[in-house]
């Protein structure tokens, strides 16, 4: 081989030569192939695609043309790389699953979410989707610059008009040399609106942005987990989406259940996420599924269902489906674009700066060409005018020249004509010469002028110009604009949102029987007159019922205190929403209870670090304490112990107190106490408590509430069967605590036991749940007072194996004003002849005390019956008067033995 001549050799270090040579490459690699323009939101390879099928013609409303040929095209002029990676890059813009607005309209197999390729580029065909439009409109005015291509013998676009936020719209992915990037798709609407909001606000904030753009929406659909990841991301450019597949429980008979996913998160191969969920279930490491099959089909859509064995509990398989598979995973945001050339990480509000910025100059600069045709086009008017009123002398011109040269010449000196005037003379035609010709030219150039006057206004006035921009994005967001198809689940249970982002609402917060929970808005109940049939709060398995309901915001606190004396914490918002038929999800999903511990009470607290504030507990053997609400401000995950217990005790109930409250505790068989809470010394979180109420042979606890002792508040007592009542909160005098406590209602087969002793003040509504999970609304003035031991009257007509399961208060002042009619069911007709029997068998009840029969004691009054009291109302008033002062003595008593002395 010959020697190259020493002239052609350059010595240089390999270290320099190195780095220069890798710098070069990798930013080749960022600018020219991997990165998107902020602007258009394309890389290089997909700009040239959507200008090749401009320059081809290939509209919507052409046909469709071989995809080899525009790939043949596209490489020949344009991208001078492989056919394999032009063709990759136009499948994947014409897939909807991959693009949220797809840019390409293909026919033919353009690959599916399974992971399955496209056909050959020979079989496939393809053109310009309708909103491509948008991105080439007014490309031929102006109004962005052109560079050569590779070879310098074509021109291409530095960058596309892109009248539609394409960077943000369709997001982007791609790997650079020691950079890359991945920006999700969103919403068209919002991110429209994002825009508007920031041209009117320059300085709105990414918080005020989300109003508008409230995350990232996938062609795919499928639940966003919390706004956490998606704020961060906004912020600076990076962050973590969580993604969860859309999946529902269904019931298939015989007690069996499926679960049927119906959206996937967004990139999620379908085929491998099915195979994996079968390699799970095969090796054992997921347990329950009994069979797995894949139902997606063109007609129904994504539908992979997965049957679930019969003693499995299908929502902690779909938790672990969650936890294990594809089913739930994250979409890491990685915001780098291309910003004047170079690559930068940008937030969400810098990249609707650059994006607002780039149509401003575009609508500027087409205004400036459309500015230049219509001066050009008003000059060459001009001149014709001239022409008209003197068309005879013109006309003897050009027959006396003997050139056109010369007759050019000739009408420029004469008529102080400009070459373009005087061509545009020449080339005029003999018909323009009429009358009605002479009209038309005339009031084009009088609409010329005007049309000149405004685009002037335009270029002096920016707010003008914004506001065309704003315009036509409207006009968009119009013609193209669709609903969100991702939903963004506040409050998942694995995230913690911060509260400024969460809309606060009132929510009912339901616990069943089989300790599965829920929330819904307060409105999907609406009041009923007392004997109505209710409202199906939720679709029960059987022996489920509502155990337990509460109500509060969704930024309150959640206490749940369970039998064992433990306490944990939920945010409202924390309990996943659900539907109203629904059951909920397992409460172990949300709060990690050990096997043989369930929830006993609910509350609703705003304030844990209110130092005003305390817990006051009653147990199911009738001790009670009071402990202050700031030592539970700190409950862990695994929370905490609330309460310690002798003697196999449980908890029953826990309620907020300001410290000046009464005390009510009620037990099953009608007694009640009523002391002042002062009588109790607060005690540490962990301390068992003192005696609160003396019980008799099988009684328990069943109620405990507070009351003001100045207030009007009244005593309402729910029986099992239905019934109820009100009683005034005077008629229970004040007594000391560990006393056996006063009769509250008569006890019947009729009614039942005793259920809920709470104190209301008329302006609440009460929520009835039975065991069959029928909710009915009551308002509290709709049920009659009556006396100390009447029986009550019914509140809800129960069905055969029916009963009361628990009740609750919703004050109307925190209620959401307007209701889902959609949720509501038509109420009965009030069995008025069954209310009016009711209320008359309730006041001929007599009143009767239940005395305190303590050691040494031998005083004993029995329950009159009605025909004695309704004859003796005078004697059975006096006779009250004397037991009251009476039970108060041994109360008393009662009160000083040993076993009441406080335990901390």
């Amino acid at each position: 081989m010959a020697e190259l001549p020493e002239s052609r050799i350059n010595e240089r270090n390999i270290t320099s030569e190195m780095r220069e040579s890798f710098l070069d490459y990798a930013m080749s690699v960022i600018v020219s192939r991997a990165l998107p323009d902020v602007r258009d939101g394309l890389k290089p390879v997909h700009r040239r695609i959507l200008y090749g099928l401009h320059e081809q013609g290939m509209t919507p409303d052409k046909s469709y043309k071989k995809s080899a040929r525009i790939v043949g095209d596209v490489m020949g002029k344009y991208h001078p790389h492989g056919d394999s990676s032009i063709y990759e890059a136009m499948v994947r813009m014409a897939q909807d699953f991959s693009y949220r607005y797809p840019l390409i309209d293909g026919q033919g197999n353009f690959g599916s979410m399974d992971g399955d390729g496209a056909a050959a580029m020979r079989y496939t065909e393809a053109r310009m989707s309708k909103i491509t439009l948008e991105m080439l409109r007014d490309i031929n005015k102006d109004t962005i610059d052109f560079i050569d291509n590779y070879d310098g013998n074509e021109r291409e676009p530095a960058v596309l008009p892109s009248r539609f936020p394409n960077l943000l719209v369709n997001g982007a992915s791609g790997i650079a040399v020691g950079m890359a990037t991945n920006i999700p798709p969103h919403n068209l609407t919002e991110v429209i609106n994002g825009v508007l909001s920031l041209s009117y606000n320059p300085d709105i904030t990414i918080a005020e942005l989300m109003e508008d753009v409230q995350g990232p929406d996938f062609p795919t659909a499928g639940i966003i987990l919390g706004k956490s990841g998606i704020r961060r991301a906004f912020e600076t450019g990076r962050g973590s989406i969580q993604m969860r597949s859309r999946a529902e429980i269904e019931e298939r008979g015989g007690g069996r259940q499926r679960i049927v996913v119906t959206e996937v998160p967004y990139q999620v191969n379908k085929a491998r996420m099915i195979e994996k969920i079968a390699e799970l279930a095969r090796d054992k490491k997921i347990e329950g599924i009994t069979d797995l099959r894949d139902e997606t089909s063109l007609r129904t859509g994504v539908r992979v269902v997965i049957d679930i064995r019969k003693d499995a509990n299908a929502s902690v398989v779909l938790n672990n489906l969650y936890k294990q598979t594809p089913l739930q995973t994250s979409f890491g945001v990685n915001m780098i674009a291309l910003v004047n050339g170079r690559p930068k990480l940008i937030s969400l509000k810098e990249a609707l700066e650059e994006y607002l910025e780039h149509q401003k100059v575009v609508v500027r600069r087409r205004t400036e060409y459309n500015l230049k045709k219509a001066l050009d086009r008003a000059h060459i008017l001009e001149g014709l005018r001239i022409a008209l009123d003197h068309i005879d002398e013109i006309i003897r011109v050009i027959r006396e020249s003997e050139t056109d040269k010369v007759a050019m010449a000739s009408l420029q000196e004469q008529f102080k004509l400009s070459e373009r005037q005087a061509q545009a003379i020449l080339d005029m035609r003999l018909r323009r010469l009429t009358g009605l010709e002479r009209d038309k030219i005339e009031s084009e150039y009088n609409e010329l002028i005007a049309y000149i006057e405004e685009l002037k206004e335009i270029l002096a006035d920016e707010e003008k110009l914004l506001q065309i921009v704003r315009n036509e994005l409207i006009d968009i967001r119009e013609r193209y604009g669709d609903e969100r198809r991702s939903e963004i689940q506040l409050g998942g249970l694995d995230d913690i949102e911060d509260e400024d982002l969460i809309p606060e609402e009132q929510i009912v917060i339901t616990l069943s029987h089989n300790n599965y929970i829920k929330r819904l808005p307060v409105s999907t109940y609406r009041a009923q007159h007392r004997g109505g049939r209710g409202v199906q709060g939720m679709n029960t398995l059987e022996e489920d019922f509502v155990s337990q309901l509460v109500t509060l915001s969704t930024h309150d606190n959640v206490l749940f205190f369970t039998n064992k004396g433990r306490v944990y914490k939920l945010k409202g918002y924390e309990v996943p929403e659900l539907s109203r038929q629904s059951k909920g999800i397992p409460v172990v999903n949300a709060i990690e209870l050990d096997n043989d511990e369930s929830i006993s009470t609910m509350i609703a607290v705003k304030d844990l670090e209110s130092e005003d504030d305390y817990l006051v507990f009653a147990t199911l053997k009738g001790r009670v304490k009071r402990s202050a609400l700031s030592n539970f401000s700190h409950i862990n995950k695994n929370g905490k112990i609330a309460i310690s217990f002798k003697n196999d005790d449980e908890l029953i109930a826990v309620r907020l107190t300001d410290g000046e409250q009464d005390i009510l505790i009620g037990t099953s068989h009608a007694s009640l106490i009523r002391f002042n809470e002062t009588t109790l010394r607060p005690l540490g979180r962990t301390a068992a408590g003192v005696k609160g109420i003396t019980l008799r042979e099988d009684d328990k606890v069943v109620g405990l509430d507070v009351t003001n002792a100045e207030s009007d508040e009244e005593i309402l007592v729910v029986t099992e069967n239905g019934y109820g009542k009100r009683t005034p909160v005077d008629d229970y005098r004040l007594s000391n605590r560990g006393g056996k406590g006063i009769k509250t209602a008569t006890i019947t087969e009729r009614n039942g036991n005793i259920v809920c002793i709470t104190s209301v003040t008329g302006e609440e509504d009460l929520m009835v749940v039975t065991n069959s999970g029928v909710i009915i609304r009551i308002d509290v003035e709709d049920i009659s007072q009556n006396g100390r031991a009447a029986q009550g009257v019914r509140l809800i007509k129960l069905g055969e194996n029916q009963i009361v399961s628990t009740v609750a208060k919703v004050n109307e002042e925190d209620e959401i004003k307007e209701v889902d009619e959609s949720t509501e069911a038509i109420a009965s007709d009030v069995d008025n002849d069954n209310a009016s029997q009711t209320d008359l068998q309730g006041s001929q009840n007599s009143e009767a005390i239940v005395e305190d029969d303590a050691p040494g004691n031998a005083i004993h009054t029995e329950v009159e019956d009605e025909e004695n009291t309704s004859n003796n109302d005078g004697r059975q008033e006096v006779r009250q008067d004397f037991m009251d002062r009476v039970n108060e003595d041994i109360d008393n008593a009662d009160h000083g033995t040993d076993e009441d002395n406080e335990e901390e």
